[in-house]
């Protein structure tokens, strides 16, 4: 989904039936550098090598302003996407899956852990761009076509406008919830973090404060 320029599968039939051996599939936040090289990594492979395109269409800028998730096969990194936030709405986009990977389930994986995370941090709407051969697989995801929807084409493919509208969580994370689980980093907020340590290991001393300017 405006996985820039390329079907998530490359438009390779999708494996539903598995081989005899099940691969291990792990999907995690991007948090480091060494976790943002390999979605640099994968994203030049699938959309500059395989798709011809330049390198300005495919790092637009927006990096820094989103969220990355990477995807693993026994270990190998395979997959990414990112998800960028607007007022009401969470946006799919760079999609991508590793060539040799591509007939593994780790496409169905993260992008069904990325919808799990916006919707636990309340988006009840995500956006995104599906190339136009792939609508039918997006909607196995719950999206439908955009009302009113505009055709959207850019770098050489057609793509559509779809949505994927769902009810609240019980758990969203929201404004009034737990003060602690909004300082937990992206995905972990059910895991207490090292600041909640801090505050058990100050309780007993006098709260610092800064220093007032001079008058």
């Amino acid at each position: 989904m405006d996985g820039t320029h390329a079907p998530i599968l490359d438009g390779e039939p999708i494996a539903l039936e598995q081989k005899d051996q099940t691969p291990r599939l792990d999907v995690r936040v991007v948090r480091n550098m060494e976790d943002m090289m390999r979605v640099v990594t994968i994203r030049s492979a699938v959309y500059m090598a395989e798709q011809n395109c330049p390198y300005e269409e495919e790092f637009d800028g927006n990096d820094f302003s989103a969220t990355h998730m990477i995807g693993f096969v026994d270990g190998e990194p395979a997959a990414c996407l990112r998800i960028r936030y607007f007022g009401g709405f969470a946006k799919l986009e760079r999609v991508a899956v590793r060539h040799n990977l591509r007939k593994s389930r780790i496409a169905f994986r993260i992008i069904r852990d990325a919808i799990d995370f916006c919707r636990r941090k309340g988006f009840t709407k995500i956006y995104g761009h599906a190339r136009d051969e792939l609508v039918q697989l997006w909607r196995m995801f719950g999206f439908r076509e955009l009302e009113n929807g505009k055709k959207v084409i850019f770098s050489d493919f057609a793509y559509t406008e779809m949505v994927n509208e769902s009810q609240p969580l019980e758990d969203e994370i929201r404004l009034g919830c737990d003060p602690y689980v909004l300082i937990r980093p992206e995905g972990e907020w059910d895991t207490p973090s090292i600041l909640e340590e801090s505050a058990e290991r100050d309780a007993s001393k006098e709260i610092r404060k800064l220093p007032t300017a001079a008058a």
